[in-house]
C-alpha cells in the first residue's frame, strides 16, 4: 500500500472516530434540585432522556441519605433490604448507565416513602451520523471509536512511515 493510500485510509478512519457520541452528565433532580425528600424525581426523569453511557449525579447529605441500585419492585415498595448495588460513598456519588434497561434508584433509612426513588429508562445510543465517504474507498473499516484505537493507530502509522 502506497504512502498516499496510508494516509487517505488514516483519514478516513480518524473521521470515522471523531462521530462518536458523547455520554452525558444528568444532575438527578435538575439543576435546582439535589437528592433529598420533597421532590417530585418522577417528574424529573420523565423529562430527560437517557442513554447507554450517561451517567447520573446525586448530590445528598450522607449522614442523612443513600442511593441503592434496587429492582422494580423494591422501587414501588421502597423496600431497602437486598439491594442490587450500594451507590452511596460520599455525597457527590456518579453511577454510570451502562445498559439499556430500566434503572431503579431508592434513598434507604425510610426517606424513599418521603419520595426519595427515581427510575430511569435507559435507551441505547442513537446511530452517530453517517461519516462522509471518500470516492476512492472501495470497502467500509468499522473501527471501535476510543482514544486507545487513536493512539494504537497513530503510532503504528509512523512505525510504518520510518
Amino acid at each position: 500500500m502506497g504512502r498516499i493510500n496510508l494516509w487517505a485510509l488514516l483519514m478516513y478512519v480518524t473521521v470515522m472516530m471523531v462521530t462518536e457520541v458523547e455520554s452525558s452528565l444528568h444532575r438527578v433532580g435538575g439543576g435546582k434540585y439535589s437528592w433529598t425528600s420533597d421532590v417530585n424525581f418522577s417528574d424529573w426523569s420523565n423529562h430527560e432522556r437517557f442513554y447507554t453511557g450517561d451517567w447520573l449525579f446525586f448530590g445528598f447529605d450522607r449522614t442523612r441519605h443513600n442511593i441503592l441500585q434496587v429492582n422494580k419492585s423494591s422501587y414501588e415498595q421502597c423496600i431497602d433490604t437486598d439491594y442490587i448495588f450500594n451507590v452511596t460513598r460520599g455525597g457527590r456519588d456518579v453511577f454510570q448507565l451502562l445498559q439499556p434497561k430500566p434503572y431503579y434508584f431508592i434513598c434507604g433509612r425510610g426517606y424513599c416513602l418521603n419520595g426519595m426513588k427515581v427510575a430511569v429508562n435507559v435507551l441505547p445510543q442513537p446511530p452517530p451520523s453517517a461519516p462522509i465517504t471518500p470516492a476512492s474507498t472501495a470497502s467500509t473499516v468499522l473501527i471501535p471509536s476510543n482514544a486507545f484505537t487513536i493512539a494504537t493507530l497513530s503510532f503504528a502509522f509512523k512505525a510504518f512511515m520510518l
